[in-house]
């Protein structure tokens, strides 16, 4: 792989920890927040200054993508491939009728993600299910599969297949990509979701740390669906801490308390034999990702690509 495959997610700058003190519900989801668009571009700015020449791309709500690409330009940055994902109707209690009106909008969403990929000429998309800050699998008990239910998955399945069929219409290649707190977050239920929809629809966009926490061999996980790779997620994890919270079960944001989430080469997950594992000729992106970090923004990302710079060829 080279380095201008790489970009990184500014999630640093983005989604704050708890201040000491503060229960873990009091966080901070930055791009949600109108008064985020006037701080994007200095974010850009120092997200440069890092090292790295690629951002994941994150277009906010409160801006046109006339108005992003040239935030984007003038930080002098590339575009990588962005992330989208889809809710469950049932989670919202919302009954669609599939082929109605409200059925077709429900996907209106997935429609603006590839619209904006098409105008970057971005070829591909992370494709999640939903992460649901008030769901049981966020709010009690975080990567154990936690209320798993054979019938939901299959809906949930269903949702992704179709929101995958929504990107393809438009020219964008979707990829499971798993989230910790989601419906699809263990080896069980991400193997039923690829083996349910067509690989020619779907590939594979993993998180490689999220694969980790919940107990999945990021290697083997790699290698077995090499074939199917579109791009990956890539964080370090402390695994000691990640196999505690599986044993005894806390709620996701309990994370924001500890130095969980780590750069590349701070943590214990055989990231070299991830990427080794990657088909020969892999053109896909690698955006790393730090969830949440615990020391200055800009630090963490220069960490981030001094870690790149000794992995990956220029």
């Amino acid at each position: 792989m080279k380095r201008d495959r790489v970009a990184l997610n500014p999630i640093q700058w983005s989604n704050l920890p708890p201040a000491p003190g503060a229960s873990s519900s009091e966080g901070t989801w930055r791009f949600g927040e109108p008064t985020f668009r006037e701080e994007y571009p200095s974010v850009l700015a120092e997200l440069a200054q890092s090292g790295f020449d690629a951002t994941m791309m994150e277009v906010l709500d409160t801006q046109t993508l006339q108005s992003y690409q040239s935030m984007v330009r003038n930080a002098g940055l590339r575009l990588a491939p962005g992330y989208a994902s889809i809710a469950l109707p049932e989670d919202h209690d919302v009954r669609l009728r599939p082929g109605s009106s409200e059925y077709i909008r429900w996907f209106d969403p997935i429609r603006r993600k590839a619209e904006e990929s098409n105008y970057f000429g971005l070829r591909s998309v992370f494709l999640a299910p939903e992460v649901d800050k008030n769901a049981p699998r966020w709010t009690e008990r975080a990567a154990v599969g936690y209320l798993a239910d054979a019938d939901r998955l299959a809906r949930v399945t269903e949702m992704i297949a179709e929101a995958a069929r929504v990107l393809a219409a438009e020219g964008i290649r979707a990829g499971l990509h798993n989230h910790v707190g989601t419906w699809v977050e263990t080896a069980e239920e991400i193997e039923f979701v690829l083996d349910a929809v067509d690989a020619d629809l779907l590939g594979a966009s993993f998180d490689i740390g999220h694969l980790a926490w919940a107990g999945i061999d990021p290697v083997e996980f790699t290698t077995r669906y090499a074939d199917r790779i579109v791009d990956l997620h890539i964080k370090d994890l402390d695994l000691p801490r990640a196999a505690a919270l599986r044993q005894h079960p806390a709620p996701y944001d309990v994370i924001g308390f500890d130095d969980f989430f780590r750069e590349p080469g701070r943590g214990d997950i055989d990231l070299d034999g991830v990427l080794d594992a990657l088909p020969s000729g892999f053109d896909g992106w690698i955006i790393i990702e730090v969830d949440q970090v615990h020391t200055e923004p800009l630090a963490s990302a220069a960490q981030s690509w001094a870690w790149v710079e000794t992995r990956l060829e220029p």
